[in-house]
């Protein structure tokens, strides 16, 4: 076979046009620094250094601590309660009608939910699960520049949908504005409607002319997404996950305003006002409600009630009536973990401190069961669909509503059927439930449908049990599928409840997470329903206590969260329904009760005390180790031991075992009761004193006071014992750690845990005593820039808090600190508007704004204002303007000002072109550096098209009187003239206005000037004023002062929420607009009007010679003047007057000359023109003639100069010949 041929390669031209576009394009923006940091000249090393140090600098901000370095800088405590996670990030969609919102916002909560729901469905905030540890609360913004306003202040995301057949629209301007004043949040353009162009050039085109146009407007380099259409009702799923990915990983830099503040975006709201109240006014009385929402903010909100004032955004300022915090209705998968991984680890330590009290190998394997395994669960990289929460009680998607009393599911009448015949109905439901699953077979069913479908059972469930209730003590209540059943037996228990309560300890129940027990006895099922639990009981600690069935210990959470241990499988109703309070409360009243009994049974006694009991004999012993004991002997042993109990009193290991034995059985408690041995526990003695060499007493300072701690293996017991203290912990906060005995050995890890801990808190000690300032100069040494120094010193002053407030309770440290931003709190308001509720639109957002001492007062506030760029009209001083200052939204009347050289506050009567000015207006104060924005109004009626936002400004100071002039002009006229004095009228018409202005300069048209002196007598008015040279009488006086002008303390809050119809509140109108309606012109003012100037030419006298000197001048200088004529002349008397047909002729003779005239002109213009010709014709002839001329001569004498040498040189040879 032939070898296989080889062609030559194709080489592409060096030239190519794209080539050459694409090398423009790549160094467009700048060289790379990093590519060209190594070069071979001088200053390439001081170019890299210098491009760094740029880079630094720019990343340089003012260091602020938020929530998330909290959490990220809050050290792990395995005993702490965790902390409440981030408040959700706000996500406003805002768009022109008609630009898919809706539609983007349907596609998202599908993407993060898993739930296709309808547009009209979607209303009010949607919070969802945006990750592990990230929450993400969706709102739409309406075409209302009044929500505009408000949603602009608070969200952390806009989504700017863009149609891109029509381009930018108004409303986007306008919000783009809004937000750059408010402080800009990350902002991500989403352009819609591309379907609708048919080609694909087209589109190009338009994409790069919105991109260009949108990275003018927000930044160069800004996010535009692209939609291209429609599918199932929806946008295209891969490009929601695009977008819902960026939104994810997006980073939200926190903006001054809303660090310095808290606020709420309002998730719901209740009318709490009692019904008779609202039928007696016919619905006229102001109501009480709560509202419900995340608080959100850089600041905490304080636990004060009747103290904390907020403004709501459209309604006006309200006060807190009451407060509460309530479970989080949306909790992230991650804060789940951390609390599933605290209880694990509260009945781990539990477990430890068992096997620490040497129990038995035959009680650790019965414990064992009921143990609760910390089994650290797989890292997942994606959600469960369980796990992608929703919470949107004004929207129509979970029907859930979370209370601090109840639950309320929200489940339509129409899909539930009672019927008395429960089987029935129980039948027709799985039909229905059947007959859906069978319609939908093609598709998954939604998970609404399975919480409409768990509601329906649950009702169903409890109409069955209401109905048939002496059939309750078989067959029980089920709320939930996964929930243990309740059954009722009539045991009569209520002494027993009445010997186990007490007045101390907490009050209100904490939520438990309940561990199911495989190992429970049927004796605990079957008396569940036997404890009757009222809601308006009181609970003591002892009713806190839940026992296991094995040591009868009780599990503690920091003494504030009830945990039953059991083991690892968790009763998923007691996590999903927070309502089963009654549940709860039976299980805990049943499982003390269990405990006290068992406490005898069970009880465990240490091996090294039973050997060095006396009264007992070695039998007992080992029947006592090994539980095989009687009650008997229980008693008569304890009753030898509390023969003298003031001579010593011995705590148990733990705090734990104090209730232990205080919770006993009643029959027990009957036979033991003595009056010693029940205050026993409540007295103290002194410390035991040890004897120095000198035979001194000395405090023994090495054993701690507390009397927990004893060492039974020790061969100076009894010295110890001696030496112990016999009363009681009564402050558990400060209660010292447990000390293992001597013969337990620590493991290293422990030991270390425990020495990092004193030394941590040694630490801490230290640096509170010592100071900020002890070792500055160490400190700084560690770190390379002082960025980083003061970065540190925030995180080391939030640790050094944060521990201190860890000592505290739940309670103490809520009063102290307040609640953090992101707990889901309930507010009570008092006194609103019954406008509010009943005019409450769903698509309206709500928002609380939290305010500060200084902005709950009025006052008058001066700021460097400048009207809007694309605001067609200037604006006129004391016009109404609607400010947007905070939270709130009022109407004022400013006033523009300016400075003349700092002396004073000038008034102008219009705002300047394209510059700024002063302004200045009375309202709510608000601190300096605070960002405002001014409209001229808010209704819809006078929508223009035109561009809204009228002024933009900040606040510059806060005055409470400011001084404001304008200029006024007074105009006199000189009444009698000396050397360098004048008398002056016509410019006051008092003495009174005399005496004001003495001392005051004025100054002539001329430029003299002068100064007031004081007032004549006669006439009113004139005073006497003297300048600096003589002045005429036909000068005119003017004198330049300043008039104050006062501020008109106008405030109208802008209540559009109140109003059935949110875009049609109107205030106080212009002024051109009252004069249209009421068809009046421009008022005119004599004194200000313009008036024309008549200038009089001015004639100046002759020079007047004096007569004597006439008289000595000769003739030719004399001056002559002549008086004009008293009497006229003769000729002037008889004038020659021509008659009609004489002056006819003449008239006519006149035209004749004039015509004769014309065409002589004419003619003669003609003859200048030829002979102007002709002159340039001959001159030219005259030219040509010329160069002929000179040329024929030149010709003439060069030929005759040629001839002439010829000949003499034919002369010379021949000369030479002779």
């Amino acid at each position: 076979m032939s070898e296989q041929q080889s062609n030559k390669p194709h080489r592409a031209s060096s030239s190519d046009s794209n080539k050459l576009t694409t090398k423009k394009k790549l160094h467009s923006q700048g060289y790379n620094a990093k590519a060209f940091a190594v070069s071979s000249s001088s200053g390439a090393l001081s170019r890299k250094m210098m491009h760094s140090h740029e880079k630094l600098q720019r990343k340089m901000h003012n260091p602020q601590f938020t929530k998330n370095d909290q959490l990220a800088n809050d050290k792990e405590n395995d005993f702490k309660f965790p902390e409440e996670e981030l408040e959700p990030f706000v996500i406003t969609i805002m768009g022109p009608k008609g630009s898919g919102k809706t539609m983007l916002l349907k596609s998202l909560v599908k993407r993060f939910t898993k739930k296709s729901i309808n547009e009209n469905d979607l209303k009010g905030p949607i919070t969802v699960i945006g990750g592990k540890n990230k929450k993400f609360t969706f709102i739409e913004c309406p075409n209302d520049i009044n929500s505009m306003i408000d949603l602009s202040k608070i969200s952390d995301l806009v989504l700017l949908t863009i149609d891109g057949n029509f381009g930018f629209e108004m409303e986007t301007m306008e919000f783009l504005n809004m937000c750059q004043i408010n402080g800009m949040p990350k902002i991500i353009g989403i352009v819609t409607h591309l379907d609708l162009f048919k080609k694909k050039s087209t589109i190009q085109d338009q994409k790069k002319k919105l991109k260009h146009r949108f990275w003018v407007e927000v930044y160069k380099g800004a996010k535009l997404f692209y939609l291209s259409g429609i599918l199932n009702g929806r946008y295209p799923d891969k490009e929601i996950l695009n977008l819902s990915r960026f939104i994810q990983v997006m980073k939200y830099r926190p903006i001054n305003w809303k660090l310095q503040h808290n606020y709420f975006l309002v998730d719901n709201f209740v009318d709490l006002t009692h019904p008779t109240e609202i039928e007696k006014s016919q619905g006229k009385t102001n109501r009480t409600i709560s509202m419900y929402g995340y608080l959100k903010g850089g600041i905490n909100l304080p636990n004060l009630e009747n103290c904390i004032k907020m403004h709501l955004c459209g309604v006006g300022d309200l006060t807190v009536k009451n407060l509460e915090k309530l479970p989080d209705p949306c909790p992230t998968p991650s804060y789940l973990a951390k609390i599933d991984e605290y209880e694990k680890k509260v009945a781990d330590r539990e477990n430890e401190k068992k096997k620490n009290n040497k129990i038995t190998s035959s009680e650790v394997d019965i414990e064992g069961d009921s143990a609760v395994e910390a089994v650290k669960p797989k890292r997942r990289k994606r959600l469960q669909d369980d796990q992608r929460l929703v919470y949107a009680p004004m929207s129509n998607i979970s029907g859930v509503m979370i209370d601090k009393d109840a639950v309320y599911i929200d489940v339509h009448d129409s899909k539930i059927k009672k019927n008395n015949n429960n089987d029935e109905s129980e039948d027709e439901f799985e039909e229905d439930r059947k007959s859906r699953k069978q319609y939908s077979s093609n598709q998954i069913l939604n998970e609404e449908e399975q919480i409409l479908d768990e509601g329906k059972q649950l009702i169903q469930d409890m109409t069955k049990e209401v109905n048939q209730i002496d059939e309750l003590e078989n067959t029980g209540l089920q709320l939930f599928s996964s929930s243990n059943t309740i059954k009722k037996e009539d045991v009569d228990i209520q002494q027993r409840e009445e010997a186990q309560q007490q007045t101390s300890g907490r009050k209100t129940l904490r939520n438990p997470k309940l561990y199911q027990n495989k190992n429970l006895d049927d004796y605990e099922y079957e008396n569940l329903d036997e404890i009757n639990v009222d809601d308006d009981e009181e609970l003591n600690e002892e009713d806190l206590e839940i026992y296991n069935d094995q040591g009868n210990e009780p599990v503690y959470k920091d003494n504030e969260k009830l945990i039953l241990e059991t083991d690892n499988e968790l009763s998923e109703s007691e996590d999903e329904s927070d309502e089963d309070d009654l549940f709860i409360k039976k299980a805990k009243k049943l499982n003390t009760l269990k405990a006290s009994k068992q406490n005898s049974k069970n009880k465990k006694w240490d091996i090294n005390k039973l050997l060095y009991m006396e009264n007992i004999t070695p039998m007992d012993v080992f029947n006592r180790y090994n539980g095989l004991y009687k009650d008997e002997d229980i008693e008569k042993s304890e009753d030898d031991e509390e023969e003298n109990p003031l001579l010593k009193f011995k705590r148990s290991d733990s705090a734990m075992k104090k209730h232990q034995e205080q919770s006993v059985s009643i029959e027990q408690l009957s036979k033991e009761w003595r009056d010693i041995s029940s205050i026993a526990s409540r007295l103290l003695t002194l410390p035991k004193l040890d004897e120095d060499s000198d035979g001194t007493a000395v405090a023994n300072d090495e054993d701690e006071v507390y009397g927990d701690f004893e060492d039974l293996e020790a061969n100076d017991t009894k010295e110890k014992e001696e030496n112990q203290d016999s009363f009681p912990d009564f402050d558990e906060e400060e209660q010292k750690p447990e000390e293992p005995a001597e013969n337990e050995e620590q493991s290293i890890e422990e030991q270390r845990k425990a020495n990092a801990a004193k030394k941590q808190k040694l630490k801490l000690q230290f640096d509170l005593e010592e100071g900020e300032n002890f070792k500055d100069e160490d400190t700084n040494s560690e770190f390379d820039t002082w960025f980083e120094l003061q970065k540190n010193k925030l995180a080391k002053q939030h640790e050094i808090n944060q521990t201190i407030l860890q000592t505290l309770t739940e309670e103490q440290r809520n009063n102290f600190e307040g609640f953090k931003p992101g707990t889901y709190l309930k507010l009570v308001f008092e006194n609103v508007p019954c406008e509010f509720v009943e005019n409450f639109h769903s698509t309206v957002p709500i928002i609380l704004g939290g305010l500060l001492p200084t902005e709950m007062k009025f006052g008058v506030m001066n700021a460097r204002v400048r009207r809007h760029r694309w605001h067609k009209k200037i604006l006129k001083s004391n016009d109404p303007v609607i400010f947007s200052l905070g939270w709130r939204r009022f109407q004022s009347l400013p006033i523009y000002t300016t400075s003349d050289s700092r002396t004073r506050t000038r008034m102008l009567k219009y705002t300047p072109e394209h510059a700024y000015c002063e302004a200045s207006f009375y309202g709510p104060l608000c601190n300096p550096n605070t960002p405002f924005m001014g409209v001229q109004f808010v209704d819809n009626e006078n929508l223009t098209g035109s561009f809204r936002i009228a002024l933009t400004g900040t606040v510059e100071e806060i005055d409470t009187k400011v001084e404001i002039v304008k200029k006024l002009k007074l105009v006199g006229y000189p009444s009698k003239i000396f050397k360098n004095t004048a008398f002056i009228k016509d410019m006051f018409s008092s003495m009174m206005e005399v005496a004001k202005f003495e001392g005051a300069q004025i100054k002539t048209v001329s430029g003299i000037r002068g100064e007031i002196k004081r007032a004549l007598s006669k006439p009113e008015g004139e005073f006497r004023a003297t300048f600096e040279d003589k002045i005429v009488m036909s000068d005119t006086v003017i004198l330049r002062t300043w008039y104050p002008v006062k501020l008109k303390k106008f405030y109208n809050p802008v209540t559009s929420m109140l109003l059935s119809d949110k875009t049609g509140w109107k205030g106080m109108r212009l002024q051109n607009q009252v004069r249209f309606e009421q068809g009046k012109g421009l008022p005119m003012n004599n004194d200000s009007a313009y008036k024309k100037v008549e200038r009089v030419d001015r004639k100046f006298a002759g020079v007047r010679v004096p007569k004597q000197l006439q008289q000595n001048l000769p003739f030719k200088s004399q001056v002559s003047a002549m008086k004009p004529a008293k009497k006229k002349t003769y000729l002037q008397k008889r004038a020659v007057v021509l008659g009609g047909e004489e002056k006819k002729s003449r008239t006519f003779m006149q035209k004749v000359f004039t015509i004769a005239k014309d065409k002589d002109l004419k003619k003669k213009k003609k003859q200048e023109e030829y002979i102007e010709k002709k002159t340039a014709k001959v001159a030219k002839e005259e030219a040509v003639k010329k160069d002929k001329e000179r040329e024929r001569k030149r010709k003439y004498f060069e030929t005759k100069g040629r001839n002439s040498n010829n000949n003499q040189s034919d002369g010379g040879i021949l000369k030479k010949r002779k």
